[in-house]
């Protein structure tokens, strides 16, 4: 209820506009991107807030040292150690086939900056566990965030990859200068 009433009292004072299709209507991998700020993770908070959703998030593991690893993972972190990326796949995984009941938020291009590809992460997490995809999204132009479309991947990388790349178009992020194209180093390998 205070959550509800936080995010509510947040997009009434926001120059930003939530602008969303409904919540998943089951757990899903929710793609938030393109993340370009700090300011992605308030937004986050305050979309899952205002919908109802019950969520985690994987963030790098240096957000949970000292005095903030109680707030993060109570805020529904789980982190990820960069020099073991994939274990984190398999715990997320071993985490829902044990039956916890998540949305699990990720953004697959990783920092805010420097990346020239997407983390693939979001794709192996979905396929593994048969959860849908939902794409989260925050725009400067427009000065909207929220969720898009909520979609099964097929396991044809590229088709998929199509897809989200033609919903992200036009979404520029907080910063659009840092935005980094949906493109996973998997397709670069097939062509």
């Amino acid at each position: 209820m205070c959550r509800r009433l936080l995010a509510r009292a947040f997009w009434t004072v926001s120059r930003w506009r939530l602008a969303s299709e409904p919540a998943p209507s089951r757990p899903s991998v929710l793609v938030g991107a393109p993340h370009t700020s700090n300011w992605d993770f308030v937004f986050m908070l305050a979309i899952a807030w205002r919908l109802g959703i019950t969520f985690r998030w994987l963030g790098k593991h240096t957000l949970f040292t000292g005095w903030r690893n109680p707030l993060m993972r109570a805020l529904g972190g789980i982190p990820v150690d960069r020099a073991d990326p994939s274990r984190v796949v398999t715990e997320v995984v071993d985490r829902i086939r044990s039956g916890e009941s998540f949305c699990l938020v990720v953004t697959p291009d990783g920092t805010r900056h420097g990346n020239t590809s997407w983390k693939s992460g979001f794709y192996r997490i979905a396929r593994a566990t048969g959860m849908p995809v939902t794409l989260g999204f925050v725009d400067r132009t427009s000065m909207t965030t929220g969720l898009g479309p909520t979609f099964a991947l097929t396991g044809d990388i590229s088709a998929d990859m199509d897809r989200i790349r033609a919903f992200y178009s036009d979404k520029s992020g907080h910063h659009p200068e840092r935005r980094v194209e949906p493109r996973l180093r998997e397709e670069c390998e097939e062509d």
